[in-house]
């Protein structure tokens, strides 16, 4: 089994100048857009997880909260949130920054699912996660309701 690792070693983030390309007929960015970079951002924490190639599994509880208006920075955070045995839950938050006053809103979340691959596109064993803090341990718990949740519904 490979060795345990704590969430802040495979934590990702990347920031987005919202563009006329990445908007919509309201001049707020496309959901889809937002979507492509949440899992990239997220493939980014697995991948530093696992250091293997990874895929999405599933999207949980995405939620659009606020619009991205253009000529915001997108700031999109994604961390380690529960690790199985071949899976791995990646939590993505998305802010958006008016670069001109440095205000940030919560603009949209998601719960997105990895597995890591061999070289053979087998999934792999993932590393567990370490739980230090009461928070941790929560979220993990969480996790493994949503995860119950997703296969059950996999199974219908």
């Amino acid at each position: 089994m490979p060795e345990s690792k704590h969430s802040r070693e495979s934590r990702a983030e990347m920031a987005e100048m919202i563009m006329p390309q990445d908007t919509n007929a309201n001049g707020t960015a496309f959901g889809g857009k937002v979507v492509q970079w949440m899992d990239l951002c997220c493939s980014m924490a697995a991948q530093r997880h696992s250091r293997q190639p990874v895929v999405t599994v599933s999207i949980d509880d995405l939620h659009f909260h606020a619009p991205i208006r253009i000529g915001e920075i997108a700031l999109l955070t994604a961390r380690v949130t529960a690790t199985f045995r071949t899976s791995m839950e990646i939590e993505c938050v998305v802010m958006a920054e008016n670069p001109t006053l440095g205000e940030r809103r919560l603009c949209t979340s998601a719960f997105l699912t990895f597995v890591a691959l061999d070289s053979r596109n087998r999934p792999l064993e993932i590393a567990p996660l370490q739980l230090e803090t009461d928070e941790e341990r929560r979220i993990f718990e969480e996790a493994k309701e949503r995860r119950a949740a997703r296969l059950a519904r996999a199974k219908r």
